[in-house]
């Protein structure tokens, strides 16, 4: 996280002091790196630039506004899987033609939607999805261009709840049953088979399963090519993993296009990326105070005002994310970092060597720029953390924090 480092014994994000954000934005705080986007998404685009692949934003891993107008002035295209997040790139200026809408549960209206704005190109997860596509075309007056997720059944040797290319998931279709999928939607009306997609899982760290779902795809890709003169494009997701932990060797982009551009080379379709995770997950940090220390004749436990609402990640995944003093703590505790949620899951990190710090102090959960706002809740009711987007030596406020009115607004009584 080359944009989060210390000075003088202070936290910085990028040239301003993370206290100062604390102090003027109030915590919990999340702060995002802009020049950290900017230079993972260089990164991806200049390491597969032998193939001009349009890089997608994976929207989910981190929605605010801020974030997708960075990616969009960059020329990014963005990934989505919801009519929300349309909404949301297309508002904070994505242009519809660079947009790929995935998931597996698309409803009508979002579908019609996304015809209406003329989108890009549709993931389709199954065949019932087709026909209702199909539907939707006729209904708008607009071809869709479609093109099924195809399961390779690779395993990508990461969490199993983050793992969506093994034949046991939800996502996709096998290869066999794919072929006759695309067979079904060559004879459906307003469909145009556009290409394939396929997605095996998120935060990998090696390039090998990419290798290996690659070179399964790629006699459909051909067989499918062949068939369909509108057959052009392949999409392979994304996955690029980080370093949530110190030890830990990221997937760089040089090493993850050495395994798959000889592929891709051979095939001679268009590519489309899908990052999230590689682009904004080192991007940001959570921000949180110490409300208490508290020691029981078992461990230490160090209260502070962010929880499993805030950040669910380690709660739900297990996750690690390196804890930092935002004003150096010479000095290390074993305990346990927990928040003020109503439940014993509600944890930020587990059993681990902490800063030591006291009531009043603040820390700063690293690696939190993907999957941490993007998640979070209004659990126990508790109002939804700021954001804040650095920029050199300028900070933005991206967001507000809620207040007690925003929990219940649109409720009656």
């Amino acid at each position: 996280m080359a944009f989060f480092s210390y000075r003088s014994g202070k936290l910085f994000a990028e040239g301003v002091a993370v206290q100062d954000l604390a102090q003027r934005y109030g915590t919990p705080l999340y702060v995002y790196s802009r020049n950290h986007l900017r230079e993972r998404y260089d990164a991806i685009a200049t390491a597969m630039a032998a193939v001009r692949p349009l890089i997608c934003y994976s929207v989910k891993a981190n929605s605010n506004a801020a974030v997708i107008q960075t990616l969009a002035d960059r020329g990014a295209g963005f990934d989505i899987v919801s009519g929300g997040e349309l909404f949301r790139a297309l508002r904070a200026g994505a242009r519809a033609n660079r947009i790929v809408f995935a998931g597996v549960g698309k409803t009508r209206e979002e579908i019609e939607y996304a015809l209406e704005e003329n989108i890009f190109i549709f993931t389709v997860e199954s065949e019932p999805e087709a026909l209702r596509i199909s539907e939707c075309a006729r209904h708008v007056g607009r071809a869709a261009r479609i093109a099924f997720r195809v399961n390779p059944d690779v395993d990508p040797k990461t969490h199993r709840y983050i793992a969506t290319g093994k034949k046991e998931t939800k996502f996709g279709l096998d290869l066999d049953r794919a072929r006759q999928a695309y067979v079904l939607a060559a004879t459906l009306p307003g469909l145009e088979i556009a290409g394939l997609h396929m997605h095996i899982g998120s935060q990998i760290l090696s390039a090998k399963p990419f290798g290996q779902a690659l070179a399964k795809v790629t006699d459909l890709c051909r067989a499918m090519k062949e068939a369909h003169p509108t057959f052009r494009y392949l999409d392979i997701g994304g996955g690029l993993g980080i370093d949530y932990r110190p030890e830990q060797e990221p997937l760089d982009p040089k090493a993850f296009a050495r395994t798959v551009l000889p592929f891709l080379k051979r095939l001679g379709l268009s590519v489309i990326l899908e990052p999230g995770r590689g682009i904004v997950g080192n991007a940001g940090i959570l921000v949180a105070r110490v409300e208490y220390t508290k020691e029981s004749h078992f461990k230490k436990f160090v209260v502070v005002d962010a929880g499993m609402n805030d950040l669910i990640r380690p709660s739900l995944y297990e996750a690690y994310h390196e804890i930092k003093a935002v004003k150096a703590a010479r000095k290390t505790v074993r305990g346990d970092l927990v928040g003020p949620i109503c439940e014993s899951g509600d944890f930020l990190a587990l059993d681990r060597v902490l800063p030591a710090v006291k009531e009043g102090d603040l820390v700063a959960v690293m690696s939190a720029g993907a999957y941490g706002f993007s998640m979070s809740s209004n659990y126990n009711s508790r109002p939804r953390a700021a954001e804040v987007m650095v920029d050199g030596k300028k900070a933005f406020l991206v967001r507000q924090r809620e207040t007690f009115e925003d929990l219940v607004r649109g409720e009656t009584v």
